[in-house]
């Protein structure tokens, strides 16, 4: 295991083939860690409660635990728009990348459309940061399918409210729906599980209509960002019974959590 320097590559177009084999109950499991040093640069600005300082943060505890001994450490390549527009609208995205704190007053229409503003705000390397975020689980996904790793970490990642054509809760780009469609190229199926204490909407939405992705999302809710996952919302369509949602009330405990988790 070592560090490599150069970027990862992301997606390809090699044609599905056999599925990985499972990892053996006594087997190591094959780890691939994305991290990108800039990632610790950006910032949403003052008092915004999103400070991707603590991925690096997180990494560094990483590296004085010797954890990155045991896993395959790379540098994720910047997604392209390409790539990007797998899930999101191409004036979305073509939104992103051109937006500044400079040039914003000149965009208000843009700026309420796609919900870009005080909690999603624009900050310098806006565009770049998502792009990291992103080519970190499209990576990870397709080291996945080609046998190469059992897991793939992404710090960067996890920005799961972001839809298809607007910003939400800190997120502007859904890494994680562009992970899972890049593992949907090799996989009938995919499991997508949620314990963030904020539901997981932007990919509950994104999947709300196919078998072919089943999201379990555990989450606070009610009077509670943003407001979605009740347990009665189970999918549509060709996707129903394909989202589950169990919300939760203030107090659960580590051992009622456990109590509820495996089961499900």
């Amino acid at each position: 295991p070592g560090i490599s320097k150069e970027r990862s590559t992301g997606a390809n177009n090699k044609k599905s083939g056999d599925f990985p084999a499972r990892v053996g109950a006594m087997s190591k499991p094959r780890i691939s860690y994305f991290y990108d040093a800039d990632v610790g640069n950006f910032y949403y600005g003052q008092g915004h409660p999103m400070k991707p300082h603590r991925i690096k943060m997180t990494h560094n505890l990483v590296l004085n635990y010797g954890l990155h001994k045991g896993m395959e450490v790379y540098r994720p390549h910047l997604s392209t728009q390409e790539e990007l527009c797998k899930f999101h609208t191409e004036d979305y995205v073509d939104f992103l990348q051109r937006i500044t704190p400079q040039n914003m007053k000149d965009h208000s229409a843009q700026l309420s459309r796609f919900n870009v503003g005080e909690d999603c705000p624009v900050y310098d390397g806006l565009y770049e940061f998502c792009q990291i975020s992103a080519g970190g689980s499209i990576a990870g996904a397709v080291k996945i399918n080609h046998n190469e790793s059992d897991i793939a970490i992404n710090w960067a990642g996890g920005l799961h409210h972001a839809k298809k054509a607007e910003a939400s809760g800190f997120c502007y780009i859904n890494d994680i729906v562009l992970g899972i469609l890049e593992l949907l190229k090799y996989h009938a199926r995919v499991l997508y599980i949620d314990i963030d204490i904020h539901h997981g909407d932007g990919v509950e939405e994104a999947f709300y209509t196919t078998d072919r992705v089943m999201t379990v999302s555990f989450h606070k809710y009610g009077d509670y960002f943003p407001g979605t996952g009740d347990i009665r919302d189970v999918g549509a369509g060709a996707g129903k019974y394909y989202s589950l949602n169990y919300p939760l009330r203030d107090g659960i405990d580590d051992f009622n959590y456990q109590q509820i988790f495996r089961p499900v």
